[in-house]
């Protein structure tokens, strides 16, 4: 029933209140990475519920750098000469943002816009902030506690030092959430480690360090991070409903993004 629901909704806001229709609104095409652990696609494909429950009237496609299929040029390719706005699963600035999806956008027939990472933003903050509280953190600390806690933000990693940027960003962001250090690390690629980055904390005297997955989905870097962890390790970002709310904000940001031409637009992150 939901379902139908859904569709009739999404047919209706289709037709103006003259009767006549209004066109599609371009599709949104979600790049996620890749991986070889099955949950990541599963992650992904539970985030794409999300969205579509949120904005029925929207075309909703998925395509991958690499490792899973559709491989995002074989998704570009299905939209023929449409219009598309490409919404990077990626957390920061970096070579897939910066090289490989904008080649591929370039390749394809479609008139193509790319929005810029999902972060830093807020909205990724507080996603991390719950998933911390799930995993155990204390949404209230005493002063002993808290001179005693510190988080390690466990990241993906990159050579591009505006990955880094902003990584340290969102991990200052969190810190102003949660009252305690954050220590960016990653798990390729740049340094520090997560074992390096608790190492750091406890010679600070923070012996009660918990790792925040700064992950989309689960994986095999989010597996090795969180196994890292000496007390608790939360889970990655995932299909949090704020995820999806950060998906079409993009989306929406890129689209009111002017253009003159029809070669492929980055968006602002």
């Amino acid at each position: 029933m939901n379902r139908i629901t859904s569709q009739l909704g999404s047919q209706l806001s289709l037709v103006s209140l003259d009767g006549t229709r209004r066109p599609a609104p371009p599709a949104l095409v979600l790049v996620g990475h890749g991986s070889r652990d099955p949950r990541a696609l599963s992650t992904i494909r539970t985030l794409m519920d999300r969205i579509r429950e949120l904005r029925p009237d929207l075309p909703v496609h998925l395509g991958h750098i690499e490792l899973n299929e559709p491989l995002l040029p074989d998704t570009l390719a299905t939209l023929g000469t449409g219009d598309a706005v490409l919404v990077p699963l990626l957390l920061s600035r970096g070579y897939h943002v910066k090289q490989d999806i904008p080649e591929a956008a370039a390749a394809a027939q479609a008139r193509t816009r790319i929005a810029g990472p999902l972060g830093p933003h807020p909205l990724l903050v507080e996603t991390l902030y719950e998933r911390l509280v799930e995993a155990g953190w204390r949404t209230r600390l005493g002063d002993a506690e808290r001179r005693a806690s510190g988080i390690v933000l466990a990241a993906a990693g990159s050579r591009d030092p505006d990955a880094a940027v902003d990584t340290r960003r969102t991990a200052k962001l969190l810190a102003e959430r949660l009252g305690v250090p954050v220590v960016p690390a990653y798990a390729s690629a740049a340094a520090p480690t997560v074992p390096h980055a608790v190492r750091a904390l406890a010679a600070r005297g923070r012996h009660r360090v918990a790792v925040a997955s700064y992950f989309t989905a689960p994986g095999r870097f989010s597996t090795e991070c969180a196994a890292a962890a000496p007390w608790i390790a939360a889970a990655p970002l995932g299909a949090h409903p704020a995820m999806a709310r950060l998906v079409l904000h993009r989306y929406d940001q890129a689209l009111a993004t002017p253009t003159s031409t029809k070669a492929p637009q980055l968006a602002s992150a």
